[in-house]
């Protein structure tokens, strides 16, 4: 599923115009670029966290050089599904299977 019909199926639920959808959807995923840029990660209660991970300092190898290479700790952004969301597809059926 992609963006477009994300924006298409909202769209249709709801019965407001794709543009105004399509606008708040950018708007959201730029909240949560700008709040995981700050390092404040955002709880959605019954679908999931927008967390920065922590990760550490490591030495690396650059294999067509042969050469070391240090990579500072840095965030990485990274979603955790909330226990309820984790439930629900694990409950799913698989349309593949079926």
């Amino acid at each position: 599923m992609t963006k477009a019909d994300v924006i298409a199926e909202i769209s249709s639920k709801t019965g407001i115009d794709k543009k105004d959808v399509s606008e708040t959807l950018e708007n959201f995923f730029q909240v949560v670029k700008d709040n995981l840029a700050n390092q404040e990660n955002i709880y959605v209660r019954g679908f999931g966290s927008f967390i920065n991970k922590k990760r550490a300092k490591k030495i690396a190898r650059n294999i067509s050089k042969n050469t070391s290479i240090t990579i500072d700790e840095h965030y990485v952004p990274s979603f955790k599904p909330a226990k309820v969301f984790i439930e629900q597809v694990k409950s799913s059926t698989d349309p593949a299977k079926a």
